[in-house]
């Protein structure tokens, strides 16, 4: 194992940011996280269960916020449902020199708090 990276994030503040600034979905996810979002009633569970992913992505990586673009960091999710982490540009470059071959990732959320856990092998 390489890194391992957690975060939380409370809903109802993920919420209310996404309410008052334009164009931060946008800035944060890809087309792909956002179409599976959206699909919900309310997708604001698991737009803040990703952004908690893409936290605990840069810190299983040893990286602060700013490292990488949030939309090079992408949660994928295989034909199970498990979800998983795909990098492209300078997220998959920092992963190419911490010798990251793979990742584990699990995610949680209720109505209150989105929590995920990564896992840099």
């Amino acid at each position: 194992m390489i890194g391992v990276g957690i975060d939380a994030v409370e809903v109802d503040r993920f919420r209310r940011v996404a309410a008052r600034t334009p164009g931060v979905l946008d800035r944060l996810f890809t087309d792909r996280e956002r179409a599976y979002a959206e699909r919900r009633r309310d997708p604001t569970e698991r737009f803040a269960a990703r952004f908690a992913a893409k936290e605990a992505v840069m810190k299983a990586l040893g990286v602060g916020v700013g490292a990488c673009k949030w939309r090079e960091i992408e949660v994928v999710r295989a034909a199970s449902g498990q979800p998983s982490v795909r990098l492209t540009g300078g997220a998959a470059a920092l992963a190419e020199r911490r010798a990251v071959t793979g990742w584990r990732l699990s995610l949680t959320h209720t109505a209150t708090m989105a929590e995920a856990v990564a896992l840099a092998l």
